[in-house]
């Protein structure tokens, strides 16, 4: 989850549904609904990093009359390894305001499945050389069958003199399926970077999760607990282009617990 992020689970906004019951803002209030959760990953075969990880993830989404705002803090600990940047654990993080046409202009856009138009920006902080800005357009998407659905097109520009200056891609979505008396919940983003930039390359981030809904399941508060996979898909890592020499392919699975607060 460290490195492009969630633009995102990470990234766009996690819809009001998926986050669980949203709370709901008082009448005067610029939000109109917000939600938060916490994550706990347990994964192995990580590349470039440490391979055994734990990580745990503060998430926030809201929607606001101008528009939605998505916020994650991934908190990583490698059991005992030290990484080459950032000794046994790092934080990683992504800030992601996007501005809805619809509501601003008081309008309904509608063109096939685009339902809205939005200025869409990301901030990525953390350790090391990963502060960047990013900033597109964003479209969200009606699709029969799905939660919600967007696509986030971003110029990426990083901090400093660091390579990187290229285009990214970020479709972003959410699928309830009833399973019996509960739930499994799959949603997740891909982060596409399309162009090289000198010393960084082109890759691509696929991010999925299946989660199941256990507090449903237990006859307790329904979109609470959930447990269940993340699948990390990662080529060329960070942007650093796989060799014999040097795997940066990622291609792993982690054990998943997720709260709604």
């Amino acid at each position: 989850m460290k490195g492009l992020g969630r633009s995102a689970v990470a990234i766009g906004v996690i819809a009001g549904a998926a986050l669980g019951v949203a709370g709901e803002a008082s009448a005067d209030s610029p939000i109109l609904w917000q939600g938060n959760s916490l994550t706990y990953l347990y994964g192995q075969n990580f590349e470039v990093d440490p391979s055994t990880q734990q990580t745990v993830t503060f998430e926030h989404a809201s929607s606001w009359t101008a528009g939605d705002l998505f916020i994650f803090v991934d908190k990583i600990f490698y059991n005992g390894e030290e990484s080459a940047t950032n000794g046994s654990n790092t934080y990683y993080g992504e800030f992601t305001p996007r501005l809805s046409f619809n509501k601003i202009f008081d309008q309904s856009f509608r063109l096939g499945p685009i339902s809205d138009v939005l200025l869409a920006g990301t901030r990525e902080f953390g350790e090391g050389d990963v502060e960047t800005t990013l900033l597109g357009l964003g479209v969200d998407l009606t699709i029969p069958g799905f939660d919600y659905a967007q696509i986030n097109v971003y110029h990426r520009d990083p901090d400093g003199d660091r390579d990187g200056d290229t285009w990214q891609i970020t479709p972003v979505w959410s699928v309830t399926i009833p399973a019996g008396e509960s739930d499994f919940l799959i949603d997740g983003y891909i982060d596409w970077v399309v162009d090289n930039d000198d010393s960084y390359h082109a890759n691509l981030h696929v991010n999925p999760q299946i989660k199941y809904d256990l507090g449903k399941a237990m006859h307790w508060s329904e979109k609470k607990l959930y447990v269940g996979l993340e699948y990390d898909y990662w080529s060329d890592k960070y942007g650093i282009e796989n060799s014999t020499a040097f795997d940066t392919d990622q291609n792993t699975a982690s054990l998943l617990v997720k709260y709604n607060l």
